[in-house]
């Protein structure tokens, strides 16, 4: 009766080990559900709206400028944020904000890329704390989830203007 019972936990166990590293392997390679909070990416993504985070872009060096991702906070490392990807590795951006008069701007260094939310007035971004390195990139938002009346893919960023090509 002993021996049952133990066979019993120790299976149990096992396949609780088995589904535990399916379900890390499926959060941490292909993506999640998450949900924003906060003003920076309005009027894209509005407080408490969930989005779908796909995994794959980033392992592959798949992100582009205009996609929104999911990153570990440069000032925080226990919190997530999201932003847009304004600029790549090697991109000139500008590093003023939309209301300076004289703007100023720079190259973004290799391995990094340089974020900003659509809510440019508030928003702490690339602006406050400079490029971010590519390897803080946690997940690529590709679908609105949640309210329903949103659901579909992201539209484009509003501030389009501040992407530029040299």
């Amino acid at each position: 009766m002993l021996r049952n019972g133990l066979g019993k936990a120790f299976r149990f166990l096992g396949y609780t080990v088995q589904y535990g590293c399916i379900a890390h392997c499926a959060f941490e390679y292909l993506g999640g559900i998450v949900v924003c909070s906060g003003p920076s990416m309005e009027p894209t993504i509005q407080n408490s709206d969930i989005v779908f985070s796909e995994n794959l872009s980033r392992h592959f060096y798949c992100i582009r400028k205009g996609d929104i991702v999911i990153v570990k906070s440069p000032n925080d490392p226990k919190s997530n944020i999201c932003k847009r990807v304004i600029g790549l590795e090697g991109d000139k951006v500008c590093t003023s904000n939309p209301s300076d008069f004289l703007k100023s701007h720079s190259y973004v260094p290799k391995g990094h890329v340089w974020l900003e939310g659509d809510n440019l007035r508030n928003s702490t971004d690339s602006r406050c704390y400079g490029p971010v390195p590519y390897g803080l990139i946690r997940g690529r938002i590709c679908l609105k989830i949640w309210p329903l009346n949103d659901f579909g893919f992201l539209r484009a960023s509003p501030n389009g203007h501040r992407f530029l090509d040299d």
